[in-house]
């Protein structure tokens, strides 16, 4: 059974995260991993500037309800556009704010954001800086390093700490790994070691077994899972000991409550994702994704879906 975990005074049930997923980790998709187990959850990474601008699509990702601890991703590299970002009416709500500084994707990094901050220290400890004296409780989610002959974990952690972030997220693969082989337990041994805050590690975790070998390996405070609870929501049952609920009665009250929040084309678009993850491996699977994906209205897809789930 997982522990729970003090943050800066915000305590979470258990030590079982969901990482913000760019394009999945919607409010739906969160307080259903929240109903499975999962002690906190992050909303998708949103752009400083874009709330900067008042873009009302950067909006719609911060949408949230009453449900506590919560935790919104930010991404940028202006100290002060991140620091309003965290100061705004739209981060309110929120009992932590998480700075992304290891996503790999070259747009963002281009633009000098996510891991593009890892190659720049000097402005990224002034992001952070910049984000801590807005009061908020602010963390921060990084990669080892950007390849195999920079890796940084632990020089990384003590300038995140030094800044004042209150938690760091360690993903344990090298930017251009993007998602693939093991994560480097050494690594994130390392980046735990050299702190005093909580460490949460990243990466490779599909199972019980996963969980256990990363946290004895690095002697982390908790994990985070990212694309195992994309394909398979339950495994929060799993790493916490939560009862699990049928996945048919899961995917219905997903599905009615993204078509309340975001319409009818959204619902049908993002749900025919989620039910082709959510089949993977099983029987018949290649056929009801091509019929899904066929799929025009969001009756088709729970059509579907009950057969799939079975009801």
């Amino acid at each position: 059974m997982s522990a729970t975990l003090d943050i800066a005074g915000m305590v979470c049930p258990n030590n079982v995260f969901l990482a913000p997923l760019a394009g999945y980790t919607n409010y739906p998709f969160r307080t259903m991993c929240m109903r499975l187990g999962a002690g906190l959850t992050f909303t998708e990474m949103v752009s400083a500037k874009g709330l900067a601008y008042g873009s009302e699509e950067t909006k719609k990702l911060l949408y949230c309800g009453n449900e506590s601890p919560k935790a919104a991703q930010l991404f940028g590299s202006d100290p002060a556009i991140m620091r309003a970002a965290c100061e705004s009416e739209e981060l309110a709500p929120f009992d932590l704010i998480d700075i992304n500084m290891g996503c790999p994707m070259p747009k963002i990094v281009k633009n000098g954001d996510g891991s593009a901050l890892m190659e720049n220290a000097p402005l990224a400890e002034k992001v952070i800086s910049a984000c801590v004296r807005s009061g908020k409780r602010i963390s921060v989610k990084f990669r080892i390093g950007v390849d195999g002959e920079h890796k940084i974990a632990a020089e990384f952690a003590r300038l995140c700490e030094g800044a004042g972030a209150c938690m760091i997220s360690v993903h344990g693969r090298t930017r251009d790994r993007l998602y693939a082989g093991a994560p480097d337990y050494a690594q994130i041994a390392a980046a735990k070691n050299a702190v005093a805050i909580p460490v949460i590690a990243n990466g490779g975790i599909w199972s019980k077994s996963d969980m256990d070998k990363m946290l004895a390996r690095t002697g982390a405070d908790g994990v985070m899972i990212a694309r195992a609870a994309l394909y398979r929501p339950l495994i929060f049952c799993d790493l916490t000991g939560t009862a699990p609920l049928p996945m048919g009665e899961l995917f219905a009250r997903q599905l009615a409550e993204t078509q309340a929040l975001y319409g009818e084309h959204f619902a049908v678009v993002f749900m025919r994702k989620m039910a082709a993850f959510y089949c993977k491996g099983a029987k018949g699977a290649a056929e009801y994704k091509r019929r899904l994906f066929a799929a025009q209205t969001t009756e088709e897809v729970a059509a579907l879906a009950d057969e799939i789930f079975g009801g």
